[in-house]
């Protein structure tokens, strides 16, 4: 049986956190980091990488475990990890000549915030 992955449910801290679409338009800085971290996911090997983190038992795993389960070379594996890296969504400890990764589960958790639907629509002006 395949295992499930856990549903992220961390609150945004507020240096991350965003107005929701629904109520409020982005500033300029917001979303130039949503597009940043968006444009990080929007990659099947990131997306891949980030379920392999999040599958894990304490959200991290080494480079060297995850190039197996991808089919791809350690340089290829960390180039789209550096991407995460560089979008805030995972954060890197060096351990000799391997680098553990670990998802950072407020920027997860923002990027879902800014996305959601938000209050129902009664609760919001029309446009």
């Amino acid at each position: 049986m395949p295992k499930l992955l856990p549903v992220v449910r961390s609150v945004p801290d507020t240096t991350a956190c965003y107005a929701l679409l629904a109520r409020a338009p982005l500033s300029l800085g917001q979303a130039h980091e949503l597009a940043t971290r968006l444009k990080a996911i929007a990659d099947p090997v990131r997306l891949r990488l980030i379920s392999l983190l999040l599958a894990s038992s304490d959200l991290k795993a080494c480079t060297c475990d995850l190039t197996g389960p991808l089919g791809l070379s350690q340089p290829t594996v960390t180039h789209h990890l550096r991407r995460l890296l560089d979008a805030g969504l995972v954060t890197a400890e060096r351990r000799g000549v391997w680098t553990h990764y670990r998802v950072v589960p407020d920027a997860l958790a923002a990027v879902a915030a800014v996305l959601s639907p938000g209050p129902p629509t009664s609760e919001r002006r029309d446009a």
